[in-house]
């Protein structure tokens, strides 16, 4: 079950991102990949700056704001 509100909350996280980045969304498997990469580098981000964000709305912020960082670094590559 745990796995199933972890690409759920992957899957929110990428549509969020790329709606936030104006990217739009990447359809379903591209939102989970994005989002579940952008929780990895949130919570990295996170624990470098000390915040610390529990519960469910704090694993989608979590994962978003690592997610648009994703794309962010991807769009200045792609450039």
């Amino acid at each position: 079950m745990n796995v199933i509100i972890f690409l759920a909350i992957g899957a929110v996280a990428g549509w969020l991102a790329g709606t936030l980045m104006k990217g739009g969304g990447f359809g379903l498997i591209g939102n989970i990949v994005v989002g579940v990469i952008g929780a990895v580098l949130g919570g990295f981000l996170f624990g470098l700056l000390g915040i610390s964000a529990g519960g469910l709305i704090g694993s989608i912020v979590t994962a978003t704001v690592g997610a648009a960082v994703l794309l962010f670094v991807v769009k200045i590559i792609k450039k």
